[in-house]
């Protein structure tokens, strides 16, 4: 994560968070081993680590006898829907751990239950690993039948954009909403914010590459890459947030542009002073605090507990 170059935001609190970040991750990070990265990645998430809320209650649980997952229980439950939260990582690190203060915040916020999927990663398990693991611990939300709301940042942004195009292809019933938080969708890697942010702070698009192929998903396949869908209508309603600094941030404008096209609610908000990961900054920087709010009362309102 190389933060010293162009370009960059002003704020002052993101800017302590990037210097943090650079700290824990160095630029070239995607050359070191896997071993190696997820080992820098586990020290960065825990420099970022909080307490959880009080009253919060955590269970680590299995679903279908093989797919690790973390379930969050606030004190208060105002909604029945169930949160799924889908980590990031460039489906090669991160874990139930790396986002468990996130997922508990959230969960606080909304006053609902929220479930946690810790996927099988890249490059041990090629694609579709990912989303399957995730496909069926939906799919056991919804049999039980439960109102699901999607989550996801980066990575897991992707995850929650193709999860909601299996369930509308298997035409399956119950998902709320979807929340996608500066979310890999299958941009061109060559236009737009992959040009203008090719060399942002925290993502390079250079970055985007080797992690799409490591993951080695098919080109064209709407899982893989939600903005090659031939159709976007009957998806879920969708909040959809991204970062200003973010090769990335073009997937999600157009993304929503598309949902919105096709008569899909949705919601688009762009951070104007955010970098990638700007989620870990929520306690230090007055645009992610604000940022993080949106997303919870996105979800709130997705669970119908605001």
């Amino acid at each position: 994560m190389n933060f010293s170059q162009q370009p960059r935001p002003t704020e002052a609190g993101i800017l302590q968070f990037m210097e943090i970040c650079d700290s824990f991750y160095p630029p070239d990070a995607v050359t070191a081993s896997i071993a190696q990265q997820r080992r820098w990645y586990d020290a960065l998430c825990g420099r970022f680590d909080r307490p959880l809320p009080d009253g919060m209650r955590t269970l680590d649980d299995v679903v279908m006898g093989r797919i690790p997952v973390r379930r969050y229980q606030p004190r208060t439950i105002r909604s029945p829907a169930c949160l799924l939260y889908l980590h990031g990582g460039g489906f090669v690190v991160g874990s139930l751990q790396s986002h468990h203060a996130i997922c508990a915040e959230i969960a606080d916020h909304v006053r609902a239950g929220l479930v946690s999927v810790d996927y099988r990663l890249a490059p041990e398990h090629l694609w579709p690993a990912q989303t399957d693991d995730c496909f069926v611990v939906l799919k056991q939300l919804l049999a039980e039948e439960k109102t699901v709301v999607l989550i996801g940042d980066s990575a897991g942004g992707n995850l929650a954009a193709g999860l909601a195009i299996r369930a509308k292809n298997e035409r399956l019933s119950g998902i709320a909403g979807q929340v996608l938080i500066y979310p890999a969708l299958g941009g061109d890697l060559v236009s737009g914010s992959y040009k203008e942010m090719a060399n942002a702070p925290g993502l390079t698009t250079a970055d985007v590459g080797y992690y799409r192929r490591v993951l080695q998903a098919p080109a064209g396949d709407p899982v893989a890459e939600p903005l090659a869908s031939s159709s976007f209508a009957g998806l879920p309603p969708a909040f959809i947030t991204v970062a200003h600094f973010d090769p990335l941030r073009d997937d999600g404008r157009n993304y929503a542009a598309r949902l919105a096209e096709a008569g899909v609610e949705v919601w688009f908000r762009e951070e104007p002073q955010m970098v990638h990961a700007w989620l870990r900054a929520r306690h230090m920087s007055d645009g992610a605090r604000a940022g993080f709010r949106a997303i919870c009362e996105a979800a709130s309102q997705f669970a119908g507990s605001s």
